[in-house]
């Protein structure tokens, strides 16, 4: 962990927009484009919404029901699965490149597909990126929300990434692993100083979320948030049908900022694209924490203990093969 004694303040910069559902090509575009408005402002840390590579499938069923999934859904995911990512992988290098020529901190939602074994798992990821360019690593959802757990495998404990940078630590959690207190505490004890938190939540109840989380791990808390139409939909897909009558705008998004007291740095936007914009005093991370510490002080280790297991869990493992 890096020592930090010079007083910092950062200004980051949250993205709300949306790619074209199952377009890789057009998130990345956007990535870049989104990318060099922040850093024309300034900004040291872009943070996208989740799974903004390659969009969040909100409203559709993929062809399932309680007992049967249809060939048609079986082709709707097969889109999807197309227009996911390997980490590392060709495309980490992409939007890699877009970091370095920016010369920002970039954190990105991406749908991220499984490197080995069967190459079929799709996961709900945080990807995130140094100013030169380096993948500096990555967070799986931990559990996927609802009819989530149809497209994504649930993350293990050892993509608990934190990311040590000159201004602080970050670290995310990805939507409503958020209402999982024992992880927020894991990577409160992780020391972070900032909290990514990327959500496909526009509910108003989201924004107490943020609000608490904010108060209780004494970070900065940053929350991106799709602002989705259905002109993002492709309307060749065979389920297209199911948002047929649902309203235009799918997210209203809702991405904001708040400061470890609970207090707004960014309000939240809602009903359009834009840019969000926070000057953190990161000063305010230690002072907030004058009278109120989850992992330090105001703990009770004597009472209350958490085990956190942070090993790969592999579903097959390989032996050195003897040669006779």
């Amino acid at each position: 962990m890096t020592e930090r004694t010079e007083r910092q303040v950062v200004r980051v910069a949250v993205v709300q927009s949306a790619p074209l559902l199952f377009d890789k090509v057009d998130a990345i575009a956007k990535i870049a484009s989104w990318t060099q408005a922040a850093s024309k402002e300034k900004a040291k840390l872009v943070v996208f919404p989740e799974v903004f590579v390659s969009g969040y499938p909100r409203g559709l069923s993929f062809g399932t029901r309680v007992g049967s999934r249809s060939p048609e859904g079986r082709e709707d995911w097969y889109r999807y699965w197309e227009s996911s990512i390997q980490i590392p992988g060709a495309d980490t290098e992409l939007i890699g490149e877009i970091a370095k020529e920016a010369g920002v901190y970039l954190v990105v939602g991406v749908v991220e597909r499984e490197s080995g074994l069967s190459q079929s798992t799709l996961y709900n990821s945080i990807a995130y990126w140094g100013p030169d360019g380096t993948l500096l690593g990555k967070h799986r959802k931990l559990m996927p929300t609802g009819s989530e757990r149809l497209l994504w495998g649930m993350g293990d404990g050892s993509t608990l990434s934190v990311i040590d940078t000159p201004f602080g630590r970050i670290g995310g959690l990805i939507c409503w692993e958020n209402y999982m207190p024992l992880a927020r505490m894991a990577m409160y004890a992780k020391g972070i100083d900032i909290l990514v938190t990327p959500t496909a939540d526009a509910r108003d109840t989201w924004q107490a979320t943020l609000q608490h989380i904010a108060v209780e791990s004494r970070c900065f808390v940053i929350s991106s948030n799709q602002y989705v139409t259905k002109d993002s939909y492709p309307q060749d897909l065979a389920y297209y049908k199911d948002i047929l009558n649902d309203p235009d705008i799918l997210s209203r998004g809702g991405s904001a900022i708040v400061n470890p007291l609970g207090a707004y740095v960014a309000p939240p936007l809602f009903n359009k694209e834009g840019l969000l914009f926070g000057d953190l005093d990161m000063a305010l991370v230690p002072q907030s924490r004058y009278d109120f510490d989850a992992v330090g002080h105001y703990s009770r280790p004597d009472v209350f203990q958490l085990r956190v297991n942070e090993a790969s869990q592999e579903t097959v493992t390989f032996k050195e093969k003897l040669l006779f």
